[in-house]
């Protein structure tokens, strides 16, 4: 599924940085220009309430609350409204984007499930996908990816030189700008 050409960034991120509300900046400024975002980034500045976890969604940019229900077994979301969400972002992806970003390759993700199959997607049809990874399961995600991913700090700067590498101009056909970001990095 992964290969050479996949253009996937993972902002590692570790204790004490914040990479909801970077990935929200970048996303907010790429429309500006002309790009189509698509995507979920967790918001915890939309005010969440109690047991719901506050995200916002791309291209709309609409509130979403995920419900977060704690058992003995441990804390999950809700599967009813990670399905809908899942299939919103998945109909975005096909109507077509210039970049996915996911909130996170969490424990759902680590497993197999949560936003694995739009990752998938994104990637089967070439569009570039952002996402953050906690520094602890980077090797999880690593190997998710068989290691055809680039590594970025949890910064802007790193996510711009990356993008410049990766992005299409809006006004022209799907096809790369120049050369990958390992091939610039290198």
């Amino acid at each position: 599924m992964f290969d050479s050409q996949a253009d996937i960034a993972a902002v590692v991120y570790g204790p004490g940085e914040d990479p909801d509300r970077l990935l929200c900046a970048f996303a907010d400024d790429l429309p500006r220009s002309g790009y189509r975002i698509v995507g979920l980034v967790q918001d915890r500045h939309v005010g969440g309430i109690g047991e719901r976890l506050p995200a916002v969604a791309w291209p709309t940019r609409a509130a979403v609350s995920l419900r977060h229900i704690c058992k003995r077994a441990g804390c999950h979301l809700d599967e009813k409204d990670l399905a809908e969400t899942r299939r919103r972002i998945a109909a975005a992806i096909h109507d077509g984007a210039d970049l996915v970003i996911i909130n996170r390759f969490g424990k759902l993700e680590a497993a197999g499930a949560g936003f694995v199959d739009e990752i998938k997607r994104a990637i089967a049809v070439d569009i570039p996908v952002l996402i953050a990874v906690p520094q602890w399961r980077f090797m999880i995600w690593t190997r998710f990816c068989a290691g055809m991913c680039v590594k970025l700090a949890c910064a802007r700067e790193p996510i711009d030189a990356w993008w410049r590498t990766v992005a299409w101009r809006p006004t022209e056909s799907r096809a790369p700008s120049g050369a990958t970001f390992c091939a610039v990095a290198k």
